[in-house]
């Protein structure tokens, strides 16, 4: 089928019947898998990166330099993998967490094992950013390291974090139309699924344009939170 054919007005009012009938359950399967792995994904990749800068050598609390290196080596090699191929390594995990490793659900698991180093990393980067004056000030305030890192380091990348975890959260987005191409659900599913294999391209583009527009709102939700949050703006 040429391109040009794909979007005759037959084929366009048959696109449409897709997106009418389909689109609805696909879109919140899809911002269903977004949440929930970027949820899994914070709640691991936040304290992994927390453990990055506060326990390096030039951290408020060192740890031993092979134990950080060991774990530095985990993150690169997880961030190193193709999503596509770490989602067909991880599916006897995901089998043992799930039951199965294709469907909806089953996508959240190799979602979170490819999103959580790079939230650790997004971490890394905002608690770096605070400036060592005020972690001084605390230390000689007598501030223990546990008390430094959530009650200074923590709240002063607030707005860092926001931005970063907005990054993340559009970033799976991406990752959940991938994980289509081998059985996970959402709009990547119908991208792949009927406007790709089956020469359906103005369901393709559809399903494109609605996934542009969640990475928006999203976006702008992000930053919009994030302005709010910075103290700096308020003086």
């Amino acid at each position: 089928m040429s391109f040009a054919s794909a979007f005759t007005p037959e084929k366009l009012a048959e696109a449409w019947e897709i997106v009418v009938r389909d689109f609805p359950l696909a879109l919140w399967d899809t911002l269903y898998v977004t949440v929930l792995a970027t949820f899994f994904a914070i709640l691991l990749g936040l304290p992994l990166g927390m453990i990055l800068v506060a326990c390096d050598e030039k951290g408020i609390r060192p740890w031993p330099a092979p134990v950080m290196k060991v774990i530095n080596v985990i993150i690169n090699f997880l961030r190193s993998v193709p999503f596509l191929i770490l989602i067909v390594m991880v599916i006897p995990i995901t089998r043992l967490i799930v039951g199965t490793s294709v469907g909806t659900v089953a996508s959240i698991v190799p979602l979170v094992i490819a999103a959580f180093p790079f939230v650790a990393r997004l971490v890394e980067g905002s608690l770096r950013e605070v400036s060592p004056n005020i972690i001084e000030m605390a230390q000689s305030m007598g501030a223990t390291p546990m008390q430094i890192l959530l009650h200074v380091m923590l709240p002063e990348s607030v707005p860092s974090l926001i931005n970063n975890f907005t990054l993340a959260i559009t970033t799976i987005m991406g990752y959940t139309a991938m994980s289509g191409a081998i059985g996970g659900g959402g709009l990547g599913k119908i991208a792949i699924m009927i406007g790709y294999n089956r020469y359906k391209y103005a369901v393709l583009y559809a399903a494109v344009i609605v996934l542009v527009i969640l990475v928006q709102v999203f976006q702008s939700f992000g930053s919009w939170l994030a302005r709010k949050c910075d103290k700096r703006l308020k003086h």
